[in-house]
């Protein structure tokens, strides 16, 4: 089981169930290119946290906390790791920021509950 992350825009295709992550579709991009496999919208940080968040790097650490609090009550995380325990998988998301998004806090809630 691998975990990846990449930008939905990426023209690179890794390996894996492609999972969008985000709350919101990306612009631009339709369903036959994204080529996913699932789209867990309600993975998401909560509306209010993607607001309070807006993308800010300085900011990335208390995104970080609250979505870990988010995840501990989200089912749709037990049901993310289920298909990871036996996929490898590839979390998409659209942010131009790639070290400061929900995705990589996901990625490591998901390595923290596989290990």
């Amino acid at each position: 089981m691998t975990v990846r992350i990449q930008r939905t825009y990426s023209k690179e295709k890794q390996e894996g169930l492609r999972i969008l992550v985000d709350r919101l579709w990306p612009r631009g991009v339709t369903k036959e290119s994204a080529n996913l496999h699932s789209w867990f919208r309600d993975i998401a940080p909560s509306n209010n946290l993607r607001k309070q968040f807006s993308h800010e790097a300085g900011k990335f650490q208390l995104l970080r906390e609250s979505y870990l609090k988010e995840l501990s009550k989200n089912p749709e995380f037990q049901r993310l790791l289920e298909l990871c325990k036996n996929n490898d998988v590839v979390l998409l998301f659209p942010a131009t920021g790639t070290e400061h998004n929900n995705a990589v806090v996901l990625k490591e809630a998901i390595e923290k509950e596989m290990s």
